[in-house]
């Protein structure tokens, strides 16, 4: 195999005001994040997208490259610019200023995966996020599952539900959709109970496993995950941590359960390892920074 995990979706530059007017660089991008934390687990990862001929898209192209995610199937685009958001934080809480529209990611269809390389591939993953941007991502989305389940992959999504980018009924519909032809389903609770007016962890697992997945991992933010398949459900707590930034935890869990699974791992105990890698994420601030080696999980874990 080339890849234990193979990500789609679209990375941009994020840029944060600070109190004194200047702006602190980063990058942002929920199946990005999820492909970097993979790779810093041992999985071997890629990722599938398209960034700008510009300085923003060679940034994420060094970025990629430095954590050892593959580009090799990261398209360029001649005039089309990389994605970039802006974030400004508040007494209230943070701002976010997002400038996508027509970036490189959003123009992706489904003439331009790469589906020779599906045959080498364990599992891939993109989420709601991924289809949102577009409809060239939407089709080119629902093409990768199929795809990617005609070579025999496992195909892991993420709800990652964002109204701002689609009203509630198409992103339910293109979603559970997707999800039905997925073999690994990765929602978290707040999605969850929007998307299918469910409350109860269970239930919601019931759900989800009934739409066709063998493996339903609820993220749960502080109240811990729900790893369910057809033979049986475990309730994995919360990791102890004091947490200063929740961005990107739901992202590393996705990566660190999808390294472990391909790994060998049972769901349970590739959920349990997950769990410890999302809380060290919210430990530190940005998406990508505090991302834990697998060293540092397996020395929290111990």
């Amino acid at each position: 195999m080339d890849f234990d995990l193979l990500c789609f979706g679209e990375a941009m530059v994020e840029l944060t005001r600070l109190e004194s007017g200047d702006y602190r660089p980063g990058y942002g991008g929920d199946t990005s994040n999820c492909a970097i934390a993979a790779a810093r687990q041992g999985a071997r990862t890629g990722y599938l997208t398209a960034v700008g001929d510009d300085a923003f898209g060679r940034e994420l192209l060094e970025l990629w490259r430095g954590e050892g995610v593959d580009t090799t199937s990261v398209r360029v685009h001649a005039t089309a610019p990389t994605g970039l958001y802006i974030i400004t934080p508040s007494p209230a809480g943070r701002d976010f200023a997002y400038y996508r529209a027509g970036s490189a990611a959003s123009r992706y269809t489904a003439a331009d995966l790469p589906r020779d390389i599906l045959a080498r591939t364990r599992i891939v993953q993109l989420s709601g996020i991924s289809q949102a941007i577009g409809e060239g991502p939407q089709s080119a989305g629902d093409s990768l599952i199929d795809a990617a389940r005609a070579a025999g992959c496992d195909v892991a999504y993420d709800t990652n539900l964002r109204l701002k980018l689609w009203d509630l009924p198409r992103a339910r519909q293109v979603m559970h959709a997707a999800i039905a032809r997925c073999t690994i389903a990765l929602p978290s609770i707040d999605d969850s109970r929007i998307l299918t007016g469910l409350d109860d962890a269970d239930a919601i697992a019931d759900a989800y496993l009934a739409m066709g997945p063998r493996i339903v991992a609820l993220k749960m933010g502080e109240e811990g995950a729900l790893i369910a398949t057809a033979e049986g459900r475990t309730r994995i707590p919360p990791h102890p941590v004091v947490p200063v930034d929740a961005t990107g935890a739901g992202d590393t869990f996705d990566g660190a359960f999808l390294a472990r699974l391909a790994a060998g791992d049972s769901p349970a105990t590739a959920g349990r390892y997950a769990a410890v890698a999302a809380a060290l994420t919210t430990t530190g601030y940005g998406a990508v920074t505090p991302i834990p080696t697998a060293e540092r999980v397996r020395a929290a874990a111990s």
